[in-house]
C-alpha cells in the first residue's frame, strides 16, 4: 500500500513539475513576442518625427494636426501595459493615417524622394509589426488556454500566472485594393 500512495505522490508531483515549466515557458514566449513587437514599435516611433519634419517643410498643415501627432506618439511610446499600448497605438494610427491624408492634397511631397523613402520604411516597419503581432498574439493564446485548462489552471492560480491581453492595432499602411479606372 506503501508503494502505490507513494507512486501516486511522484506522479502528482511530476505532473506538478512539468505543468509549471510549461506554463513558465510559454509565459516567456509572451514576453519574447512582446519584446520584438516593442522593438518594432519603436523604430515607427523613431521614423514619425522625420515623416513629420519633410511633411512641414513642404506644407503648411494645421497645427493641430501636427501636435496632435506628437502627443500621441508620446503617449504610445510612454504605454507601460499592453492594454495602454494597444490603445494607444489605435489613436496613433488613426492620426498617422489623418496626415497622410492631408498629404494627399499635395502632389509636390507624393513626389519627394525623402517621403517616398520614410512611406517605403513605415510600410516594412507595418509589415513587421503585423508578423510580430501574429507571434505575440499566438503566443498568448497559447497561454492563456494552458493557464485556463484543467489541471494546469490550479497550478497557475497557486503562482499568480495571469491572463495576458492579445495586441489588436490598426495598421497605419492598410493593404487596398487599387481602383482600376
Amino acid at each position: 500500500m506503501g508503494y502505490i500512495i507513494s507512486g501516486i505522490i511522484f506522479i502528482i508531483l511530476v505532473f506538478f513539475i512539468f505543468a509549471y515549466n510549461r506554463i513558465v515557458k510559454l509565459n516567456n514566449f509572451v514576453k519574447e513576442a512582446w519584446s520584438a513587437i516593442d522593438v518594432q514599435l519603436k523604430r515607427r516611433y523613431n521614423l514619425i518625427p522625420n515623416l513629420l519634419e519633410t511633411v512641414k517643410s513642404y506644407a503648411n498643415f494645421e497645427k493641430n494636426v501636427m501636435e496632435n501627432t506628437v502627443k500621441l506618439r508620446n503617449n504610445a511610446e510612454t504605454a507601460d501595459t499592453v492594454k495602454k499600448q494597444n490603445n494607444a497605438e489605435i489613436e496613433l494610427s488613426k492620426q498617422v493615417k489623418t496626415l497622410l491624408a492631408v498629404v494627399e492634397n499635395y502632389p509636390d511631397l507624393k513626389a519627394n524622394e525623402t517621403y517616398i523613402k520614410l512611406m517605403e520604411s513605415l510600410t516594412d516597419i507595418e509589415d513587421t509589426i503585423q508578423y510580430a503581432r501574429r507571434y505575440y498574439n499566438g503566443a498568448v493564446r497559447n497561454y492563456n488556454t494552458l493557464i485556463q485548462s484543467f489541471p494546469t489552471m490550479i497550478i497557475a492560480d497557486l503562482f499568480k500566472f495571469k491572463e495576458k491581453d492579445y495586441f489588436e492595432i490598426e495598421l497605419i499602411i492598410e493593404r487596398q485594393v487599387p481602383k482600376v479606372k
